[in-house]
């Protein structure tokens, strides 16, 4: 006996998984008062003895059963595939595509439904030949980076007379990574990556050095020395130009994100800003490095780079003591934080909202 009651939570709870996933079936308001008209149309066939009340009655239970009887038949033998993007931006529509399969032989499913138990989307599907695979897309979108796990998705159908409302959970488990956001607004003196990078508010002295060989010219961006506008053609452009240098082109960016500090907005502000760089570098095909906490980015350029840092990003939690560094000596990265570090030994020091950013001594 006291081996059958330990067992019986774990049962119960078996017992209960099985009938969410076999069907759940409400009403619909509809529904609700037609079966009112029903049961009023009996009570008076019943006690009037009227054939024609009699017939009504019996059309409408008829059509309650029908009801019933397709509804249930629509969502037997559905298989559902959802296929979710690689990742995802935070506060930017996601798409979420579903592959709904009907293996019944004959029958068609009509109008059905899918939903996240854990994200508020809905997608359509208004009909699945037997024997074929039909697609459908939903969308939605995440306030917050990181890793979002879902594990269920109901289908559920009112076909064919929206009288009854017939559910299904199906186990579909899945991932979606969200990446933080990219538009953060960075000074052009956080992509430099040693002492020689543009920085108009650092010293003539931290400025200082060899330049390299002159590459192209381009477009002032706030943070860019001022010593290196190109005049002429800034006139006859009647804008800002600069001239760019192979130095500043090819120099990596080493991005290391302190994640020695505690979590909350600031921190997240932190890690926007620190992808906003990755995304600057890699908007100029500049090579880059990342390293936060537990997660080292090795060099590299290109989109793929990028979302690869992004997905280290996104992973990120904050409180972890100690400041991650890269496989590089420190006098070659900039490090972001929204903490008290000073960051010893880093060419460069970021805080967001704080400060101008600092040189290493």
């Amino acid at each position: 006996m006291d081996r059958l009651q330990t067992r019986d939570p774990a049962f119960v709870k078996r017992v209960w998984r099985r009938l969410r996933a076999w069907r759940r079936l409400r009403f619909t308001r509809a529904g609700l008062l037609f079966t009112v008209g029903a049961l009023a149309v009996g009570f008076v066939a019943t006690n009037t003895g009227n054939n024609l009340l009699f017939l009504l009655l019996g059309a409408m239970l008829g059509a309650v059963a029908v009801s019933g009887w397709l509804s249930e038949r629509t969502l037997r033998h559905l298989r559902v595939v959802r296929v979710l993007p690689s990742g995802a931006r935070v506060g930017q529509p996601v798409p979420v595509r579903y592959q709904v399969t009907n293996g019944k032989r004959r029958l068609t499913s009509f109008a059905l439904e899918l939903a996240e138990a854990e994200l508020p989307l809905v997608a359509f599907l208004s009909r699945v030949p037997p024997g074929t695979t039909t697609e459908t897309q939903g969308h939605t979108s995440f306030d917050k980076r990181g890793v979002h796990h879902l594990t269920t998705i109901t289908l559920a159908t009112e076909f064919p007379f929206g009288l009854f409302r017939k559910e299904r959970d199906l186990a579909l488990p899945g991932e979606v990574v969200v990446w933080p956001r990219t538009d953060r607004r960075v000074p052009h003196a956080g992509l430099g990556a040693g002492r020689n990078a543009p920085d108009s508010r650092a010293s003539p002295r931290a400025r200082a050095g060899p330049r390299g060989e002159f590459r192209s010219l381009r477009e002032y961006r706030h943070g860019d020395d001022a010593r290196d506008i190109h005049w002429r053609t800034s006139a006859r452009l009647h804008r800002p130009v600069i001239r760019e240098y192979e130095r500043d082109a090819g120099e990596p960016v080493w991005v290391v994100l302190d994640v020695s500090a505690p979590p909350g907005d600031e921190a997240e502000y932190a890690l926007e800003v620190a992808a906003s760089i990755c995304a600057q570098a890699a908007k100029e095909q500049r090579p880059f490095a990342l390293a936060a906490g537990p997660f080292e980015v090795e060099s590299g350029t290109g989109e793929g780079h990028l979302e690869r840092a992004l997905d280290a990003l996104a992973r990120v939690e904050f409180g972890v003591r100690g400041v991650a560094t890269l496989s590089v000596p420190r006098s070659r990265a900039v490090l972001v934080t929204s903490g008290q570090s000073t960051g010893p030994g880093f060419a460069r020091v970021i805080r967001p909202g704080g400060p101008a950013p600092e040189e290493a001594a």
